[in-house]
């Protein structure tokens, strides 16, 4: 399915940069783990991890939502790294507690109550898939994501999401930390979608037509607090004020390349909020939107 090529200008001549993959999965394994925040936006938790049903799970993150991931790295053309993933994905939803004790050992408390279950990830690695590998993704209803990879020369690494696929936002079980969590001082976020009047409603529904329209990679993610919209990394968080009838969007713009404008955008990179992103943009009525496209446009071509 490989067709990306990659070009060097020099002195007004072309030539091609030959890609390549590593046979050896450890190499690619070790290079992702050492990198794993700048380049997926996953904060490393462990590696080989062995499960009770005698599996083991080549990397286990954490990603900027909160959410567990596991990555797994095809070896072999005839390698069905896909349904290893959501067998380790199955098992990982089963033995939660297990999980929480890794995020608190590595990570801290803190981080640990804060394990959002509602959108677990799998993220299959891979120098390329086939056509059986792209359908029987678009088959599932799970957050998966395959990201081909290319190396060129010793300097260069190319990452391209080839399919992505997100699932209904997962039921919070009653008793667990992200279930109290959520029912304590916030409110969820689909609650509070449930207070939206028509007007907001209408605004919320452009704003989301705008953002999957930005390109064929962009994903929806619905979490307990907030709604994200990524395509490697989150580029847009939404947040709703029904009372103040304010969607308050967060993207990743340095605010300091910003002039900003009381109540329409504002510096929150030291004001604690849901979603990543340190530029936020308030849109009170309809015409705010055509205003925060530029913004946004900035921190998707960024993610």
């Amino acid at each position: 399915m490989s067709d990306i090529k990659l070009f060097k200008i020099a002195s007004g001549h072309v030539d091609e940069l030959v890609g390549t993959t590593d046979a050896i999965e450890k190499s690619v394994q070790v290079l992702f783990e050492h990198n794993l925040e700048a380049l997926l936006g996953v904060r490393f938790l462990t590696s080989e991890f062995t499960t009770t049903n005698g599996g083991r799970i080549d990397t286990l993150g954490l990603d900027e939502n909160g959410c567990p991931v596991i990555l797994e790295y095809k070896r072999a053309a005839n390698e069905n790294v896909v349904n290893q993933g959501l067998f380790y994905l199955d098992w990982l939803m089963d033995h939660r507690k297990d999980f929480q004790w890794l995020v608190l050992e590595k990570l801290g408390k803190g981080a640990a109550e804060s394990v959002d279950w509602s959108a677990p990830r799998l993220i299959c690695i891979a120098g390329d898939f086939s056509r059986y590998d792209d359908h029987a993704v678009r088959q599932m209803q799970r957050n998966i994501e395959l990201i081909r990879y290319r190396r060129f020369g010793t300097e260069l690494v190319m990452l391209d999401l080839v399919t992505a696929t997100s699932a209904k936002r997962a039921p919070i079980e009653a008793g667990t930390a992200s279930a109290t969590s959520a029912a304590g001082k916030y409110k969820t976020i689909s609650a509070v979608l449930e207070e939206l009047n028509d007007e907001m409603l209408d605004r919320y529904e452009a704003l989301k037509a705008y953002l999957l329209a930005l390109g064929d990679d962009v994903q929806e993610t619905t979490l307990r607090l907030y709604i994200a919209f990524k395509r490697i990394r989150n580029f847009a968080c939404l947040e709703f004020r029904p009372t103040t009838g304010k969607i308050l969007v967060f993207v990743k713009v340095d605010p300091s390349t910003v002039m900003l404008e009381p109540g329409f955008t504002r510096d929150v990179s030291q004001v604690g909020h849901f979603g990543t992103g340190d530029l936020e943009i308030t849109l009170t009525k309809p015409e705010d939107l055509e205003r925060a496209k530029s913004f946004i446009e900035r921190s998707y071509n960024d993610s």
